[in-house]
């Protein structure tokens, strides 16, 4: 099949590129030249283990290619994906659906025949049916069939989610060609037994935000339930253990920490919330997900203050970690932001490490110092904070690094050592939920 994948952002360009190792020929559109040409020339936008090769495989192939050119891109496509940004619109929090909409009139200006035209960017519901009211007003004499078809990517790991999903939603009006293009443009997944779930399109634009407000919420708990543990003196690792051993709760996405953030699950909370309320159906549980997890990032800020005895000016704070996860460079709403700023604001100055974020997140944060290593970063310091838990900050020297620090306090926002380990190394610990009895 021809598949045309409109914009080559995170969820594009890994979509188009899986879909083009399915076997599909796939063309990425994208309207910024510059990014066009890096991508061929093997530079990718994003960090994302693994994309660069296998862009490189598939376009050596001739699978994959890049235009800026619209109307070549769409021509005799059988399905056209639409996966531009939705981000939080300023002012009242809605998501910005300006460039899906443009893009759904631009694609209608361009085509030559009957399509589908797929809707991948996150939406609120009912976008599907202005889309195909765009397009019908545009080009009232062809055949077009709008599709949901939400992603579910982690960033970190998105080629195996896309390739081994869980499951593949798509959301229809109940056209029969709609649902055979759909069924053949997965029909590679097959193999792997994933399940396809054809359901209505506005079923399909609400399953993925309420997938994501529920695991915001997970989050979020026991966030709530590591400063519970930390005033009654529990350890919210075994809190959460425990829990997460009952089939009914699963233990994914119940580990305590600085909060959430990324591209997904802020704005995707806050458009929930404004969809409820659009609707005259308030979501308390997730507008209070939304208020709490804001408060907790700058909370992070003050945990680490008062562990500098209250006093942080003039001090030198070493961070490890800026991105909001592992194995990617995006710094959307990161932890690391609000926590800098707090710090800052103390006085403190601020020295940091990260594997792949730091070109990203230096202009965020000018005044921060950006290292070459960790233990660079941690030379002179008056504490070491750990906000993201790389891989590589998993088996430190702990010895090296407190040796080298005007004061050996080691701030653990991931529970990634056990008190044992930090406090034979010469660290004092500080960690989040407990005190650590246990192996983190």
């Amino acid at each position: 099949m021809k598949i045309t994948m409109i914009g080559t952002g995170y969820v594009g360009l890994v979509s188009g590129a899986c879909f083009a190792d399915f076997g599909h020929d796939v063309v990425c559109v994208d309207k910024v030249a510059e990014k066009i040409q890096a991508i061929e020339s093997g530079r990718m936008p994003i960090f994302e283990p693994g994309l660069d090769q296998l862009v490189a495989n598939n376009a050596s192939a001739g699978r994959l290619t890049f235009t800026t050119d619209l109307a070549a891109g769409v021509k005799g496509a059988d399905a056209i994906f639409i996966a531009v940004g939705t981000p939080s619109r300023r002012g009242d929090g809605h998501a910005d659906l300006s460039y899906v909409y443009a893009a759904a009139r631009e694609i209608a200006e361009s085509l030559d025949g009957p399509t589908v035209i797929v809707t991948k960017s996150t939406v609120p519901v009912g976008t599907g049916d202005e889309v195909e009211r765009i397009v019908k007003e545009v080009r009232p004499d062809l055949d077009i069939q709008v599709v949901s078809n939400p992603e579910f990517l982690r960033e970190g790991a998105a080629i195996g989610d896309f390739k081994r999903p869980d499951r593949v939603v798509v959301g229809t009006t109940g056209n029969e060609r709609a649902i055979a293009v759909m069924a053949q443009v997965y029909r590679p997944l097959n193999l792997n037994q994933a399940p396809v779930m054809f359901t209505g399109r506005r079923t399909a634009e609400l399953i993925k935000y309420a997938a994501n407000a529920f695991l915001a919420t997970k989050i979020t708990f026991i966030n709530e339930m590591a400063d519970l543990c930390e005033a009654v003196g529990a350890e919210v690792q075994e809190v959460s253990r425990g829990i997460g051993l009952d089939n009914r709760i699963g233990s994914k996405f119940l580990h305590a920490g600085p909060g959430y953030g990324g591209s997904c699950f802020p704005k995707d909370t806050l458009a929930l919330v404004k969809t409820g309320q659009d609707y005259d159906t308030p979501i308390r549980i997730v507008e209070t997900v939304v208020q709490v997890n804001d408060l907790r990032k700058r909370a992070m800020g003050r945990k680490i203050v008062k562990a500098l005895n209250g006093d942080a000016r003039g001090k030198k704070v070493a961070l490890l970690g800026l991105t909001f996860k592992p194995n990617t460079d995006d710094m959307r709403d990161a932890p690391s932001l609000a926590i800098v700023q707090a710090l800052e604001d103390a006085g403190a100055k601020i020295a940091a490490y990260d594997p792949e974020g730091m070109e990203v997140a230096a202009p965020m944060m000018p005044s921060v110092a950006m290292m070459g290593d960790a233990y660079e970063a941690a030379a002179g310091a008056d504490a070491l904070v750990l906000v993201t838990e790389w891989d590589i900050f998993r088996a430190l020297d702990l010895k090296r690094l407190a040796g080298s620090m005007n004061t050996p306090l080691l701030i653990d926002l991931r529970n990634i050592y056990p008190r044992t380990e930090a406090e034979e190394a010469g660290f004092s610990l500080i960690r989040v939920g407990g005190q650590g009895v246990t192996a983190g």
